[in-house]
């Protein structure tokens, strides 16, 4: 089989142009590792976030109830939320990770932030990476 006839120039425009593509699809597919700024997560002034899906320490998907799908938290611009429970939050892009100290509690707890678009809040346990709590903005 002759392939004389077939220009090096070609081959590597087409190969060059595959590689591009695959580039560009992997790079469209995933939010993960992307935190933005604090008005993402209160946007103009409040934002109410509501239960997406959840994975528990082993990273399994924990089935969710009309109820959990309903539950919601709302972050104020004031460095406030509201939900199931209220109290006062800290967000730090920088470190990537929002701490959470209920009313009338001295005690807090701080989530790693793997996500934080306009649309979608990823929360993470720093003491179980597997487990998630994945929240869209309602």
């Amino acid at each position: 089989m002759n392939f004389a006839h077939v220009s090096y120039r070609s081959y590597f425009t087409a190969l060059f142009s595959v590689v591009a593509l695959l580039f560009f699809v992997a790079s469209c597919g995933s939010d993960k590792g992307k935190v933005e700024g604090a008005n993402m997560l209160y946007g103009s002034s409040s934002k109410v976030w509501v239960t997406d899906k959840q994975t528990d320490a082993a990273g399994d998907k924990v089935k969710q109830s009309d109820a959990d799908q309903e539950q919601e938290i709302s972050f104020a611009s004031n460095g406030t939320y509201s939900g199931t429970q209220s109290g006062k939050y800290v967000f730090d892009q920088t470190a990537k990770t929002i701490t959470m100290t209920p009313e009338g509690s001295t005690t807090s707890n701080t989530f790693n932030i793997e996500t934080l678009t306009d649309s979608k809040l990823t929360l993470v346990n720093p003491n179980s990476p597997e487990s998630k709590l994945m929240l869209k903005a309602k």
